[in-house]
């Protein structure tokens, strides 16, 4: 009596079929939409712009802080003088224009 010792066909389907789901998991966990790549993507946009925040809230606070030197309650008359001069093109009468 000899025995096969032959894998069947049904325990050689199961295995490929395993492994092609094990295959596909793995590289729809690294490279899908919620993989480890589009984290990294995610990550690094949201750094960029944690740092364009961070610009506009200063440059909102540069803003604010002319606003109010300018406002009716607080004036600065040296700014006033210099928003006159650029936007205008006042000049004093003592001065004298060189291009």
């Amino acid at each position: 009596m000899t025995r096969s010792h032959k894998p069947s066909l049904g325990s050689f389907t199961f295995f490929v079929v395993a492994f092609a789901l094990g295959a596909y998991f793995t590289f729809a966990a690294v490279q899908g939409d919620f993989g480890l790549f589009r984290r990294v993507e995610i990550q690094a946009e949201a750094d960029e712009l944690r740092l364009d925040l961070d610009r506009l809230t200063l440059e909102i606070a540069a803003i604010e802080n002319l606003t109010h030197r300018l406002s009716d309650d607080y004036l600065d008359l040296d700014l006033l003088d210099e928003q006159a001069r650029s936007v205008l093109g006042l000049l004093r009468a003592d001065e004298i224009v060189i291009q």
